[in-house]
């Protein structure tokens, strides 16, 4: 396989990654809200969700080498920790 089809495959693998981290994470990250909103106390699974979608979007941000929106995601898993611990 020559470099440049190399690249190719591993863009689109990298892009088809990117994308699933992307509409997993922003499904999620709607779960976690409307579970905070609604007040019906599911704030251990929004929170939770608040974690899992902040991983998959930290990961899309280092594929995509995104460095600010990782620094982003870093500080909603640091408020997702801490509302964990609160609402333990």
């Amino acid at each position: 396989m020559t470099e440049i089809a190399q690249t190719n495959v591993v863009g689109r693998d990298t892009r088809k990654l990117t994308s699933l981290f992307e509409i997993i994470g922003s499904v999620l990250a709607m779960v976690y809200a409307l579970s905070i909103a609604l007040n019906v106390g599911a704030e251990m699974l929004g929170f939770s969700l608040l974690l899992v979608s902040s991983a998959l979007f930290a990961g899309w941000a280092i594929l995509d080498r995104r460095w600010t929106f990782l620094l982003l995601q870093v500080f909603y898993a640091t408020s997702a920790i801490i509302g964990l611990i609160r609402w333990a």
